[in-house]
């Protein structure tokens, strides 16, 4: 399946769905090769019923500026990029507002995927 993204700006932006105990919310992620977990804003997992503050599991983080203890939950189901990922484990972390985004989207979504990035045509291709 090939998506669009603009190659002329910084950052890959990926419009995603995020569903949970009480609800649905949509999300806009940063599609991030670097992060090894999808982590999504505090925020964004309480509208949709998660309590980031009870997870049982917490893990230690890099940020770029310090490593910090995150929890960790699991989501009932993230969707974009024409995937649905069901039970996935993402960190509860919010990024700073002056990134205006909420969450980045990390490797575990891609798992046993093939993921290709033509920043020319300006594509992702996943099978």
């Amino acid at each position: 399946m090939i998506h669009g993204f603009n190659s002329r700006t910084g950052l890959i932006l990926v419009e995603a769905e995020i569903s949970g105990p009480t609800g649905k919310a949509g999300a806009t992620l940063v599609l991030d090769t670097g992060a090894t977990s999808t982590s999504l804003n505090v925020s964004v997992l309480r509208s949709i019923g998660y309590d980031p503050d009870a997870a049982a599991e917490r893990v230690q983080m890099a940020t770029g500026t310090a490593v910090i203890m995150a929890p960790r939950l699991m989501i009932n189901r993230l969707s974009t990029l024409g995937r649905h990922a069901i039970g996935l484990r993402v960190l509860a972390h919010s990024l700073p507002a002056e990134a205006a985004v909420d969450g980045l989207l990390g490797l575990d979504f891609f798992r046993d995927l093939a993921l290709t990035i033509d920043f020319r045509a300006g594509q992702i291709v996943l099978t």
